[in-house]
């Protein structure tokens, strides 16, 4: 049986596009097409392998980005004439980012200025530690390029070992709070550390989005694409069997 999440976010195609432009550091007037299309069918492709609800504006905007790349990749006397007779195929993607990113960050203003900081967007929300020490929460797609970097780096030959166990979901999140009641905060890499094999890896990565949607952790980052640390919600009572 699947197992489903389904994250309380409010996070589209094009906050997706916004994350890969910063995280590129690339100018969002400039959009180097051929790299951020790639980039968000990746992102797809984990989000369908993870078995997650993808929207079908995600797909939508992925036949755009494909449909503009290959306008961008016509040889360079087919380009000339079609800049002539049209705009710059990125031209209403590159309005759309900026008129999306204009309303997001006047949201966001409203929203601290109201104190619902979780209302509707993610990217607006700082976390404080007793200690002091403050965070930024992150985001969906920071989960996803963590575990992007976890699959990398595991051996090729961990992928083709035959499955003997099987790790469920259910299991991992009972394993999760475990650790989380003797090590509050810890970063997410560490929740991998141990993993046998890809469908563990994918089992405790789900586990941690059921936490999410439970709120029983909160997922954050020191500074902007950092490491991410997974800290248990003391609001919330962790329970353990």
């Amino acid at each position: 049986m699947s197992y489903k999440v389904k994250l309380e976010v409010f996070e589209g195609p094009l906050d997706l596009l916004l994350y890969l432009i910063k995280k590129n550091e690339v100018d969002i007037y400039d959009i180097p097409i051929t790299t951020v299309t790639e980039q968000y069918l990746e992102y797809l492709e984990l989000m369908r392998m993870l078995d997650l609800n993808i929207a079908g504006e995600f797909l939508v905007m992925a036949a755009t980005l494909i449909h503009i790349k290959s306008k961008m990749l016509l040889p360079p006397e087919e380009k000339e004439i079609l800049l002539e007779e049209e705009e710059d195929p990125r031209e209403e993607l590159i309005r759309k980012l900026i008129e999306y990113k204009r309303f997001k960050e006047a949201a966001e203003v409203l929203q601290g200025l109201e104190g619902q900081r979780r209302q509707m967007f993610t990217r607006a929300a700082t976390i404080e530690l007793e200690s002091g020490e403050k965070f930024f929460e992150a985001s969906l797609f920071d989960l996803i390029t963590a575990l992007t970097r976890v699959l990398k780096d595991v051996p090729k030959d961990v992928f083709q070992n035959i499955v003997k166990d099987e790790f469920t979901v259910e299991q991992k999140v009972h394993d999760l709070l475990h650790m989380l009641v003797e090590k509050p905060v810890m970063f997410l890499s560490e929740l991998f550390k141990n993993a046998k094999n890809k469908l563990e890896i994918i089992a405790t990565f789900l586990a941690v989005l059921e936490l999410i949607r439970l709120k029983e952790i909160l997922v954050a980052q020191k500074e902007k694409f950092g490491d991410i640390e997974v800290i248990r919600n003391e609001k919330h009572r962790l329970r353990v069997d």
